[in-house]
């Protein structure tokens, strides 16, 4: 049998399991006996087949609505979205879980999840990250509304990976200004992440950025600012060694004081020139 043969056959065998597989959830569905519809959901969820479960559970969702039962149907119904990576359909369903269910044993477990959906679909740094932010706020409720909570350490956790892909983004967006020369604005980014993220690890290089940008911005400006400037540059640099003594950056820090303070020199020998 050649390769073109046996590829044949292969496609042809997925091609008929599929087929049958599609046939054997249309067979469930258009039952009208609801144990067995039930049933057989149960049994492709216990299976992992999640997306047939699905089908099965939207299918009863009126049916069972006022059955003893439905809570655990609502239940595993969000799940399927979640394991079939559908987030933003599983959030809404384990926020509809918590709302119809807030007194059940499971209703932690659902708020947890609500907030993991959004964690879930948070994108790359250089994307808008208000999912980021709602995944920040969700978990931090879920760690105020259930202090018992199982996920305590895991709430916490990715509480802090948010932080950090935040703090990220608005270093790029600080880093990116400094790239394109565009000092002025680094400066005033950079001591914007500063403040925002004050007990991070990094926040002396903020500082250094900030000097080095205010001194860039200064060497470039008309002569009649640059006084100003280059003051501005001596300023930040004694916060700079008041805030971070023990830093490893204080002799980059030192450099672009010294160089402001050389310029400020000459500027003023300048205009003494000038006078006489």
């Amino acid at each position: 049998m050649n390769k073109g043969t046996k590829l044949i056959l292969i496609l042809l065998s997925v091609f008929i399991f599929a087929a049958c597989s599609r046939k054997s959830v249309s067979k469930v569905l258009k039952s009208n006996d609801i144990e067995y519809k039930l049933k057989m959901a149960e049994q492709y969820y216990a299976n992992k087949k999640y997306s047939k479960a699905s089908q099965i559970f939207e299918d009863l969702f009126p049916v069972l609505r006022n059955d003893p039962r439905f809570e655990d149907l609502y239940y595993k119904y969000a799940y399927c979205a979640y394991y079939l990576k559908d987030y933003m359909n599983a959030e809404n369903l384990f926020k509809g879980f918590l709302d119809a269910f807030s007194k059940s044993q499971r209703a932690a477990e659902a708020d947890y999840m609500h907030a993991y959906c959004f964690y879930k679909q948070s994108p790359k740094v250089e994307l808008d990250q208000t999912t980021t932010e709602k995944t920040i706020g969700f978990m931090q409720a879920h760690l105020n509304n259930y202090p018992e909570s199982s996920k305590i350490e895991d709430a916490k956790k990715i509480i802090d990976q948010c932080y950090d892909k935040l703090e990220l983004k608005e270093y790029k967006s600080a880093e990116l200004y400094f790239n394109i020369s565009a000092y002025r604005a680094a400066a005033i980014s950079f001591t914007n992440l500063l403040n925002h993220y004050p007990d991070s690890k990094r926040t002396d290089e903020y500082k250094l950025m900030i000097i080095k940008s205010y001194y860039l911005f200064a060497n470039m400006s008309v002569e009649e600012k640059q006084k100003e400037r280059f003051e501005k540059v001596l300023e930040e640099y004694y916060d700079f060694i008041d805030r971070f003594p023990e830093s490893k950056l204080t002799k980059d820090a030192e450099k672009y004081f010294t160089l402001s303070k050389n310029s400020l020199k000459a500027l003023n020998n300048e205009q003494t020139d000038k006078k006489s």
